[in-house]
């Protein structure tokens, strides 16, 4: 049987410091981080693969089962405790804070060094963590266990977990050391520019600065085929 292991979950105020803690059990073989990249295909006619071009790192997710039980204090008569009081208070992480209109923001730890990403060596070591800052994205309850009375004893809560982290936190961790550069886009069959800038910037809105570096004066008047050079945005 695999060993259960101990996990916590730090709520976060406005500043970043730890306010309340949420402690769980959870199983080291069910435990999954996802994390992807979106990369773009720029296809020119004549090659016989097209070009890959990066446009930005996508939000890690963590999923894992935490189990909860009171079956300690018993299991039938008046000394059974629902476990309801334990899970409640992980499931609350889920709703709406009333003074910041969004769920808490989230620190997970577990054991001292056990965190992936906390041990990343050469250029990347600016991006270690002891730790993984999140939201909570999904939580399914499902209770397993039962007093004669119908009082839940056991639960097991399937949890996905969003990684937060803020533009200035980017940043300094990922250290740039030379600035973002032009690149160029071919324009393929009913392509527009606001597509092309929600493709490449994220923000549709952003067609103007494409428009401007290519002396578009018509953004609906696009060739397919025509090179377009995307420039950083300032």
């Amino acid at each position: 049987m695999n060993q259960i292991e101990m996990i916590t979950f730090h709520r976060l105020d406005g500043s970043g410091n730890r306010v309340a803690e949420v402690r769980a059990s959870f199983n080291p073989t069910e435990i999954t981080f996802d994390k992807s990249a979106q990369i773009a295909e720029i296809a020119i006619p004549g090659l016989d693969a097209p070009i890959l071009q990066f446009v930005r790192g996508q939000t890690e997710t963590l999923s894992l089962e935490l189990f909860f039980d009171t079956t300690d204090s018993g299991t039938a008569g008046n000394q059974v405790k629902p476990v309801t009081e334990k899970t409640d208070r992980f499931y609350q992480l889920i709703k709406i804070d009333r003074e910041t209109h969004a769920p808490p923001i989230l620190q997970v730890t577990w054991g001292s060094d056990h965190m992936p990403g906390s041990k990343l060596g050469d250029q990347w070591a600016s991006q270690n963590r002891s730790s993984f800052q999140c939201v909570v994205e999904n939580v399914q309850q499902r209770f397993t266990l039962f007093s004669p009375e119908g009082v839940p004893l056991r639960a097991t809560l399937s949890v996905k977990l969003k990684e937060y982290k803020t533009l200035d936190e980017q940043v300094e961790q990922i250290n740039f050391q030379s600035a973002d550069h032009t690149h160029s886009r071919v324009v393929e069959s009913g392509e527009t520019l606001s597509g092309i800038a929600g493709e490449v910037y994220g923000d549709p809105a952003e067609w103007r600065t494409i428009a401007r570096k290519n002396d578009i004066v018509d953004p609906a008047d696009l060739e397919p085929g025509t090179v377009l050079e995307i420039p950083p945005l300032v």
